[in-house]
């Protein structure tokens, strides 16, 4: 046989031979990275599980099953929507934009409205719950009764596709006011309202942190009426008007709501039912321990 085609098949051997030795030692490690990426433990601190849908999605399954406890967003990390609230000729008006100073509009629909806006005295002893109308793009104006002095609000939305982290938004109707922020609230003895003739008794199944106590009202033999898509509706704030619970019925003909205190303190509770058309409020001071 002629030398070069000696050398050809010598040359393929190597060629041959070279490549397998290079299979052996890289595909195991290939493998194993792959394997290393498919059993990652899901239960190792810090690790995030992605899930299929959003969190909006998430929450109104978790209403349709029973306790709806909302906080008006997220209350963690950067606001990427700006609320801003002040009063014009008679008029709350609210301004919502982005990082960039454009207009926020694409809202989702949250109890059948697009904004729900709490309002209370510097004291907590006022308190309405209005709900604001649209007609430019990001703004919002509803007509109010409030007396002159010191407010927060708290702007309850649901922009889509953009994390909003709801905080307290001091404001001012008509001159400057004695502050009474100071004024401290005193825990009720007994946890009876009477409003024009309608009873609610607030029953708290507990007065613990860190536990889900279900807020059970008795309203002496009435049933109230759809109002917003529920049984009703319980505000909650801190003695300082800065920590904000809404909170909506458990699934059932009963209104009971659920919520849990991650801090002690002193709280005061609105709730909100409807009978004969109307609206009415229950104040209420507890203590949590």
């Amino acid at each position: 046989m002629k030398k070069w085609a000696i050398s050809a098949i010598v040359y393929l051997l190597v060629v041959v031979g070279g490549y397998y030795v290079y299979a052996s030692v890289a595909d195991p490690v290939t493998h194993d990275k792959q394997k290393e990426t498919e059993h990652i433990d899901t239960t190792a601190p810090g690790h995030k599980e992605e899930v299929t849908g959003s969190h909006e999605e998430d929450a109104d399954s978790h209403e349709d099953e029973g306790a709806h406890d909302e906080s008006g967003g997220d209350h963690s990390g950067e606001s990427e929507v700006h609320a801003s609230i002040q009063t014009e000729n008679g008029e709350l008006v609210i301004a919502l934009n982005d990082l960039q100073g454009n207009p926020v509009s694409d809202l989702e629909v949250n109890h059948e409205k697009l904004l729900h806006l709490i309002v209370v005295s510097s004291d907590l002893k006022e308190y309405q719950h209005l709900h604001p109308e649209t007609n430019e793009p990001g703004v919002f104006n509803v007509i109010h009764s409030l007396k002159n002095g010191e407010y927060k609000a708290f702007i309850d939305i649901k922009p889509t596709g953009k994390k909003y982290v709801l905080e307290p938004i001091s404001f001012l109707v008509g001159e400057q006011h004695d502050d009474h922020s100071d004024n401290a609230l005193q825990v009720d003895e007994e946890l009876v309202r009477k409003v024009q003739g309608h009873k609610a008794t607030l029953e708290p199944s507990s007065f613990r942190t860190n536990e889900e106590i279900e807020l059970s009202f008795d309203l002496a033999g009435e049933t109230p009426e759809q109002y917003l898509g529920a049984l009703g509706h319980v505000v909650i704030l801190d003695e300082k008007g800065e920590k904000y619970i809404h909170v909506h019925p458990l699934a059932g003909n009963d209104p009971v709501f659920a919520t849990q205190f991650s801090e002690a303190g002193i709280y005061k509770i609105w709730a909100e039912f409807k009978f004969s058309g109307k609206v009415y409020v229950f104040p209420y001071v507890i203590e949590i321990k």
